[in-house]
């Protein structure tokens, strides 16, 4: 349950707008994947020495909290010790948790949240910071983590697998924070044998033009339509009814990677797998104290979960068997 809340809360502890990141190809994520793989193997997976690693999440109440308690559980679970969690709020005095971190032999910090990220940018950490728990990070290229979007060849394959049928993918984006984001999707469309239909948008009535004529061409038996993370191509309180109504009625497959939508009558999504995400950038702090220290970019999220919309689906005729539904981990309406 508390994996659903991840969406909700993240106007809370996210940048409200920003660049989304990426490793700027293929071969860049293939690496981060291989790392991640490699560190699955328990033989290969070193203990991490007590206070050597330290993580800083935002200081919320819950049930927000245990959110970010999954996060540490996952880390801990991947770095084989113990791992102090530090609650960071506005107010806290950099000094202070510097002194702290140094007293403990920290050397990485894994920074969670917008707090998180803002109070470890301004400590002096022998080895720098993994970042998680945000959805866009200024002067990303720079770091190292994993950002809370989910990889869009993900998106496309879990697409394919529901609607063989689907020959495109329409997103309508706003390119002055989702333009590196669309870039990964145009690559993982062209892998998938998918066209990517990319429509621009810079402000809401703009995006409520580029939908109109989107949903009025759009073909149910070949089309599907792609709601990414953006706050102004994606407005909840404008877009979202209007999209899902329209494909509704014109009987188009929406997707997308947040569990609300799905919740509100889209067809599936992909969202954190919170567990999962901790020991994948636990594992990029392990190499960070191995001596790593040249790898670069927040890459997509490919820890996650899946939510499905059983009315919509078969509003569209899709017959999903009983077993077929326990394979994704969230199903609407619930029950």
């Amino acid at each position: 349950m508390a994996g659903w809340l991840l969406a909700g809360m993240l106007a809370l502890v996210l940048p409200a707008a920003g660049a989304f990141t990426v490793p700027d190809n293929t071969a860049a994520r293939g690496a981060h994947g291989e790392q991640l793989a490699q560190a699955a193997d328990p033989a290969r997976r070193p203990r991490v020495a007590a206070g050597t690693l330290a993580v800083l999440y935002p200081d919320i109440g819950e049930p927000y909290r245990k959110v970010f308690t999954e996060i540490l559980e996952g880390i801990e679970d991947q770095a084989q010790s113990h791992v102090h969690g530090y609650p960071v709020a506005a107010s806290a005095d950099p000094v202070e948790l510097q002194a702290t971190l140094k007293n403990s032999g920290c050397r990485v910090v894994i920074a969670l949240g917008r707090q998180g990220l803002k109070t470890a940018s301004g400590l002096d950490l022998p080895l720098g910071m993994v970042v998680g728990g945000v959805s866009s990070v200024p002067d990303a290229e720079k770091l190292n983590g994993i950002s809370l979007t989910p990889d869009p060849a993900l998106l496309f394959s879990q697409l394919k697998g529901l609607l063989p049928g689907v020959r495109r993918v329409i997103v309508v984006y706003n390119p002055q924070t989702n333009e590196p984001l669309i870039k990964l999707a145009r690559e993982a469309a062209r892998a998938q044998g998918l066209e990517l239909l990319t429509l621009e948008a810079s402000d809401l009535a703009g995006a409520v033009r580029r939908y109109e004529t989107a949903l009025a061409g759009a073909d149910g038996r070949r089309d599907a339509l792609w709601l990414p993370p953006d706050p102004l191509t994606v407005d909840d309180g404008v877009i979202v009814p209007m999209v899902l109504r329209e494909s509704w009625n014109r009987n188009i497959a929406i997707f997308s990677s947040s569990i609300v939508h799905v919740r509100k009558g889209a067809l599936f999504a992909l969202y954190p797998n919170n567990f999962e995400l901790g020991r994948d950038l636990a594992t990029l702090a392990l190499a960070r104290l191995n001596g790593d220290l040249a790898r670069r970019g927040v890459a997509p999220l490919r820890a996650v979960r899946t939510a499905l919309n059983t009315r919509s689906a078969s509003h569209m005729g899709l017959i999903i068997s009983t077993s077929q539904q326990r394979s994704f981990d969230a199903i609407f309406p619930e029950p």
